[in-house]
Parts: C-alpha cells; sequence; structure tokens
C-alpha cells in the first residue's frame, strides 16, 4: 500500500478514505483496512472505498466498501454521494452511474455541491432484511432499554428502525452494538433511533454495524424516511437532521429512495504504508 495516492472525504461528517484502483490493483485484506480505517494509528475513517473497474458496462466505476471494522458491506449512501461527485468532476457531466454490491446507482448533480443518488428499491420482506425468521418487518418483536418496536428495511444493507420521543437520552452507545448482533440479523444490521421532529421531519442518530456511533448514515436515514413512512407518521418525501447536517429523502411510488446531501473533499495524501 505504500506511495498509493488517497481523498479523504466526507457527507455530513461520515467521512472515507478513497483510493481509485481502476488503472492499478489495491491489494486490499480485512487487516489493513482496519489500519487504514485507525483514528489514531492511521488515516482515520468510518469506511475505506475502492474504485475499482466496473463489471457492469452501464456503470463507470466498481464502488468497493469496507467499514472501519475491516469487513466488506454492500452500500453506503454518504460514500456514493462522495465517489460520484469525483466521477462528476473527472468527467465533467451531472451524472454518474456506480456498480456497488447492491446493485447500480444512479446519481446527479443537485447543485450547490450537492448530490442526489437513487439508493434503489427499499424491501421490506423479512428475507430481503435479512432476518433469521419469518416476522412482520413494521413491528419486529424487538426490544432493549428504551429501543422498542423497530422497523426492518434493506436499502441494499439491513436496517433496525427504532422510534422514540427523544433521541438525544437515548444511550445508543451502549445498546447499540448489542442490537447490532442480535440474532435476528444473520448479517448484523445498523440500529437508528428517530424522533418525530415535524410533519415530514425526523432527527437520527445511528449505529452503524462495524463502525460505531456515526455523525451520518446516508442508507440509515434513507431507512428511517421509508420506516416512517411505512407508520403513517411521515409523507414520502421526509427531511432528516442527523448528527452531521441534514439529508432530503424521497420514497418514489415506485419504490426507489433517492437521497440528496453534500460531498465535500477534506485532503488528499498517500499512503505510508
Amino acid at each position: 500500500m505504500s506511495g498509493r495516492p488517497f481523498i479523504k472525504m466526507h457527507g455530513l461528517g461520515n467521512d472515507f478514505v478513497v483510493v481509485d484502483a481502476r488503472a492499478e490493483p489495491f491489494a486490499l485484506t480485512e487487516a489493513s483496512a482496519r489500519a487504514i480505517a485507525d483514528r489514531r494509528r492511521g488515516v482515520g475513517c468510518d469506511q475505506l472505498i475502492v474504485m475499482e473497474p466496473p463489471a457492469n458496462g452501464a456503470a463507470e466505476v466498481f464502488m468497493r466498501i469496507r467499514n472501519a471494522d475491516g469487513g466488506e458491506v454492500e452500500a453506503c449512501g454518504n460514500g456514493t454521494r462522495c465517489v460520484a461527485a469525483l466521477l462528476m468532476a473527472e468527467s465533467g457531466r451531472p451524472h454518474a452511474t456506480i456498480e456497488t454490491l447492491a446493485g447500480l446507482l444512479a446519481a446527479e448533480a443537485a447543485g450547490a455541491g450537492r448530490v442526489t443518488v437513487d439508493m434503489g428499491e427499499a424491501k421490506s420482506d423479512w428475507r430481503d432484511i435479512p432476518l433469521a425468521t419469518a416476522c412482520d418487518t413494521l413491528h419486529l418483536d424487538l426490544s432493549l432499554g428504551v429501543l422498542r418496536d423497530p422497523v426492518a428495511v434493506s436499502i441494499g444493507n439491513p436496517h433496525a428502525v427504532f422510534f422514540l420521543d427523544d433521541v438525544a437520552s437515548a444511550p445508543l452507545e451502549a445498546l447499540g452494538p448489542r442490537l447490532e448482533h442480535d440474532p435476528l440479523f444473520p448479517e448484523r444490521a445498523n440500529i437508528g433511533a428517530a424522533e418525530l421532529t415535524g410533519p415530514d421531519a425526523l432527527r437520527l442518530r445511528v449505529w452503524e454495524r462495524g463502525v460505531g456511533l456515526t455523525r451520518a448514515c446516508g442508507t440509515g436515514a434513507c431507512a428511517a424516511a421509508v420506516a416512517a413512512a411505512r407508520r403513517g407518521l411521515t409523507g414520502r418525501r421526509v427531511a432528516v437532521e442527523l448528527d452531521g447536517g441534514g439529508l432530503a429523502i424521497e420514497w418514489r411510488d415506485d419504490g426507489h429512495v433517492f437521497m440528496t446531501g453534500p460531498a465535500e473533499t477534506a485532503f488528499t495524501g498517500v499512503l505510508a504504508s
């Protein structure tokens, strides 16, 4: 990895180390991903993103995603916006198509440094989350402390969204890791705590699997908006406020979820080892 350039980017404080491996392969193990993500001994990030040649000819790039614990995951909403911003700046076109393990994601420029991404179809069948057993995904029989009765949603990755009167008081740091590893979730789960703050507005905090408490989670915001609409708490256009800032989410009638938010570059560098 020595001498390999990288770009440090973030979406609302959800931060990434992005490596371009389209021309030269980038050999990465779980251990090396953890080393890069380490905030004291490495560059530091929530996710490491590697841009690779796509297998699908409709895409400009394949986006490989590893969480801070080194594990590979299917989708990352904030990371997709960042990669899309890089591709659009490179091509000069206001749109980009990105291949991920969750499928093809289309993105377009939304003005003022923002990017809109079609995150694909939200899925609510228990098999698609996936869950270990057949369940009513609108009301999971799952509780821990103040977190009770969540909604399960897949946005290319598994989410459980709990609705509370006051998310600030929820000890998500303590409850999140236990719920992430609950036997109900064979692939673990992202744990969201959401509070209704207006007719179509949510306050959200997310414990992200393999990362921990994060400043923002794009797929988590999509999942919370879909969960709120399924419960009849909001309409299908929802403003989601996370610790790092706001995202605009629209769950369209065809089932696709569109997410709009910023993508920013923090700095560039070279990996030393």
